[in-house]
């Protein structure tokens, strides 16, 4: 298990956070795994890393590409909360 740190634009953040958008969409540059823990941090380019506390998820599900409309060397990952 690993834990990888992110950034995340804004108008992403407020879902992940509400718990509405339970899934990221990544450039799998990390090896991500099942298990892995992500801490995401809201950022935005104009005014860098917000002051918001990171959220913590844990990945439940790898589907990588190329699958499914998924191109090659991405992923969705399944998230659900971290305790």
């Amino acid at each position: 298990m690993k834990t990888h740190q992110l950034k995340v634009w804004p108008e992403f953040f407020g879902p992940l956070s509400t718990g509405e958008k339970t899934f990221e969409v990544r450039k799998d540059d990390r090896g991500f795994r099942v298990g892995d823990v992500l801490e995401l941090r809201e950022f935005s380019v104009l005014d860098g890393f917000s002051e918001k506390e990171p959220l913590r998820r844990i990945v439940t599900y790898l589907l990588a590409g190329p699958a499914f409309g998924i191109e090659r060397g991405f992923c969705v990952m399944g998230l659900k909360e971290a305790e």
